[in-house]
């Protein structure tokens, strides 16, 4: 499989970045990596392998997120998600969740760079694909030059060259997930003097970026952006990416467009037993800041949770739009 570009990610997000996600913002961009939910190794061992995998063929490219602390354990679940077809495999080392930490894994590892080389070599060792890092620059106390270059020379001695670094810390205690996502203040010039150190190394950037703008300047110091909930939120940003970003010709496409590209594949999920808002649910954001945004919304969140709701729901929403587009 051909290695896959990371100038431009979406972040892999809990209870978001699901295969329905994906598919949908496969819509919207050809190129962008896309990234699985967290997916712990004990999980893949011991769960619905193609429940927790699957995916369909039209996301990729797409990474698969893996968390856990058992070299072994990871290597084996690399493996699995090689088989799978995934592109990449990550290693989360920067979720700050208690439920996280107490499975020793995500953002504490930071604590212990000698085990994370030696889960990220088990993993090269087992799979043929890239093996790549996702982390903080810092966790607690740590200081965050100092630590975080020791971090990053000691995780490097097993062969990784990709870190995806959000650049916060994360509080391990006193702080929720949430606060840990907004609270601790952004540092990306620490990311910057990573490259600039280290500029044989891939580093891509992750962490309160909302926009295309900035994105652009951050790609003057770095190898790649990951935008997170930006992308979620206000997802019709991805559809300037590929020709912002990749030099692919412009689609002329309407959000209209997107909603049609969606149908069928929605009418498949039904089919199949999928309750509508599983997939609309990660649409809400599609005409945000345009008329009739809010009545999109109001539709999908409402009538898009009936029993029994189809592509009617689509329908009835995209007319909403339509009539306060054309009443403006």
């Amino acid at each position: 499989m051909t290695v896959p570009s990371r100038r431009f990610c979406v972040a892999p997000m809990m209870d978001w970045t699901d295969r329905h996600c994906r598919l949908f913002h496969r819509q919207l961009t050809r190129h962008a990596l896309l990234y699985t939910e967290m997916v712990t190794a004990q999980a893949i061992r011991h769960g619905d392998r193609q429940r927790l995998l699957g995916f369909d063929p039209a996301e990729q490219p797409v990474a698969l997120q893996i968390g856990g602390s058992d070299p072994a354990l990871l290597a084996e679940a690399a493996k699995w998600g090689e088989d799978f077809g995934y592109a990449e495999i990550n290693l989360n080392v920067g979720c700050p969740s208690d439920r996280v930490q107490t499975g020793r894994f995500g953002a504490c590892l930071m604590a212990e760079p000698a085990l994370v080389r030696d889960c990220l070599g088990a993993m090269r060792q087992a799979v043929g694909l890239p093996v790549t890092v996702k982390c903080r620059i810092g966790i607690d106390e740590q200081d965050e030059e100092e630590d975080f270059a020791r971090f990053v020379d000691v995780v490097s001695e097993a062969g990784v060259t990709v870190f995806i670094v959000h650049a916060r810390k994360a509080w391990l205690k006193g702080l929720s997930p949430r606060e840990n996502r907004e609270i601790p203040p952004l540092n990306h010039g620490r990311v910057y003097r990573l490259k600039q150190r280290r500029p044989e190394l891939e580093i891509v950037i992750n962490g309160g970026i909302v926009s295309l703008d900035e994105a652009a300047t951050h790609l003057q110091h770095v190898d790649g952006v990951m935008l997170g909930r930006a992308a979620y939120q206000t997802p019709w940003l991805l559809s300037e990416m590929d020709s912002r970003f990749y030099g692919s010709p412009a689609e002329a496409l309407s959000r209209a467009d997107i909603v049609a590209r969606m149908k069928p594949y929605v009418a498949r999920e039904l089919a199949a037993g999928v309750p509508l808002h599983a997939i609309t649910r990660h649409m809400l954001g599609l005409f945000h800041g345009v008329p009739g945004g809010r009545w999109w919304r109001r539709v999908l969140s409402e009538d898009g949770v009936k029993p029994g709701a189809g592509l009617d729901v689509l329908d009835k929403a995209m007319g909403e739009v339509a009539a306060r587009i054309a009443a403006e």
